[in-house]
């Protein structure tokens, strides 16, 4: 993957890149569970999940936002040359539109919204992300993300 410049990438602005699908397994959901605290029975009680209208497990939705760096590891952005380093600074909007069933496969939509000089090497990148599930009309979510890049 070839290197550009931060104002190479600002040049990108409207551009979509998509990412590899990737499986959200019952494994996964569990050790987010773990991690958060968060064991309401729809995530981790596949049994007591099936008497639910989503008839069986789903992804948190904190875990399908949480995806976002490593689906955005699988698209085709190029590295930015010299950066320091990179930060999510916040959202403008989330919006968990439809559920991740356990098993599922999502990807990833990156929208490059903006890409703004706010102080010398200090860059704010907006990001509409958007993660389609594999066979569903609507997606998971639709987030748009500020992240602040250093050079």
């Amino acid at each position: 993957m070839n290197a550009v410049t931060i104002e190479e990438l600002a040049q990108r602005v409207g551009t979509t890149r998509v990412s590899d699908w990737v499986e959200v397994t019952q494994q996964m959901i569990d050790r987010f569970a773990d991690a958060t605290g968060d064991h309401q029975f729809i995530h981790v009680d596949p049994e007591a999940a099936k008497e639910t209208p989503f008839e069986g497990t789903i992804a948190h939705g904190f875990l399908t936002l949480s995806l976002m760096p490593m689906l955005a590891e699988m698209t085709d952005e190029p590295a930015v040359e010299g950066i320091k380093m990179g930060v999510n600074y916040g959202a403008n909007k989330v919006r968990f539109l439809t559920p991740v069933p356990s098993g599922a496969r999502v990807r990833g939509h990156f929208k490059l919204l903006s890409l703004t000089e706010k102080r010398p090497g200090q860059w704010q990148r907006t990001v509409e992300y958007t993660v389609e599930i594999e066979g569903e009309e609507k997606p998971a979510l639709i987030a748009e993300w500020i992240s602040q890049i250093f050079v």
